[in-house]
């Protein structure tokens, strides 16, 4: 396993689909979920760098099942290790064909005879929308050290299992197990030391003192967000029972599959400079806070989520909102409301009916009923869900981490009893 650190990258492509192939698309896609579902195939597996994948399709119904005025679009997103550049590259030679055999309903994809990996690469790379902010749950980890690092905690758990340590002091303990990783050739790499992300407490401090420098600012901006525009803008008002069921239905019918969970959402800009400005600096601010404090695992305070993004598009009318996170629907938000219903108030209240909002951080979110509806209303079926390890939440992947780094210290016996206790 490499020394050098790995950063996890988001993309998100946005691509006009052809007119007249949204439903061949819809089928080719519906395929895809299928075999993924029932284990067919795993289409994104070949590529050892990506850890969830999705595809959406936007634009051609509207509320009222009518065909929209833009073209459809499909939107890819994925969540991967390296380069953006490295994950066109795979997308269009180790998956050519799968590409192929999506894209080739979209606008201005290359013609069959003429497809290049080039070409490939041009045509996805001018779709790319970049995040306006990404979050990362288990930063600087790879789909390969996530993997192997659970391998690792399940051969440890194996030989604790097997040998009566009853007798023994944890230090002994901890030291039968470095002997006998030591000498299984399969996880040499663990001995090759890995530190856990760490808050960044002088970041932290920094931000904290332009925070407070801007704070005259900042509440003149909630002032005029809350009496010039929140206080004439309309909000929603519907409840659960108030939703369309059929499309309530085939969102639920998508859930609760297995321990994970994917979340699609998209929703539209309020008009005028001072909502764009808003959410533009609120995804300053969490892009800030995800850098230097949230870093072992936790969104505000939630810690259920590998991976989340809010892409903000359509020249700037309109963000999407994708996450992975594991537990129900209903847990994740309510979450959400509990620990963040601040955060989430103050980025989407600048996005059109939104719950009552007051003074950019209160009411909103915090209003559960309307806005747990207004969450399903915004949500959009996800046609294809990629998850490279669907066995591991969160919690699993960095306390896996956490035994790894700790393994080959040199740990008193109460920290090589709690040591243990990881495992």
């Amino acid at each position: 396993m490499a020394k050098t650190t790995v950063h996890q990258n988001p993309i998100t492509l946005i691509i006009p689909i052809a007119p007249g192939n949204t439903d061949q698309l819809r089928s080719a896609l519906k395929i895809i979920k299928q075999d993924l579902a029932e284990g067919r195939k795993s289409y994104f597996s070949n590529i050892h760098t990506i850890h969830y994948a999705r595809w959406i399709i936007i634009d051609d119904k509207d509320e009222l099942g009518n065909p929209e005025q833009e073209n459809a679009k499909l939107i890819f997103s994925s969540n991967f290790d390296g380069s953006i550049e490295d994950q066109l590259r795979d997308l269009c030679t180790i998956s050519a064909d799968l590409t192929d055999h999506i894209y080739q309903y979209c606008s201005g994809y290359p013609e069959k005879k003429l497809r290049t990996p080039e070409n490939r690469m041009n045509y996805l790379r001018q779709w790319n929308v970049p995040a306006a902010s990404f979050f990362r749950g288990s930063p600087n980890r790879s789909l390969d050290q996530i993997r192997n690092e659970s391998k690792l905690r399940n051969q440890l758990r194996k030989i604790l299992d097997e040998q009566n340590f009853e007798a023994n002091s944890s230090k002994s303990i901890q030291k039968k197990l470095q002997d006998d990783i030591k000498s299984l050739p399969e996880f040499r790499w663990a001995l090759e030391p890995f530190r856990m992300p760490r808050v960044n407490w002088i970041g932290m401090i920094f931000t904290g003192i332009i925070l407070l420098l801007l704070s005259p600012l900042i509440i003149l901006l909630i002032l005029i967000i809350q009496f010039f525009h929140e206080r004439k803008d309309p909000y929603f008002t519907l409840k659960r029972n108030d939703l369309d069921e059929n499309r309530m239905r085939e969102l639920e019918l998508d859930e609760d599959f297995e321990f994970q969970n994917q979340f699609t959402q998209l929703v539209v800009m309020k008009p005028g400079k001072w909502r764009l400005f808003t959410f533009k600096f609120m995804m300053i601010f969490s892009k800030v806070l995800i850098k230097f404090l949230f870093v072992k695992g936790k969104l505000m305070g939630i810690p259920t989520i590998h991976f989340a993004r809010w892409v903000l598009f359509d020249n700037n009318k309109r963000v999407l909102f994708c996450s992975n996170f594991d537990g129900s629907w209903q847990q994740y938000l309510g979450d959400f409301i509990d620990k963040s219903g601040w955060g989430l108030t103050g980025i989407f209240s600048n996005t059109t009916n939104f719950p009552k909002t007051k003074f950019l951080f209160f009411g909103g979110a915090y209003d559960e009923e309307h806005f747990l509806a207004w969450s399903r209303n915004t949500e959009l079926p996800t046609q294809v869900w990629y998850n490279a390890y669907p066995e591991l939440s969160i919690k699993n992947v960095n306390n896996n981490s956490l035994i790894r780094s700790l393994l080959f210290k040199n740990l008193s016996e109460k920290k090589a009893e709690d040591f243990l206790k990881l495992i």
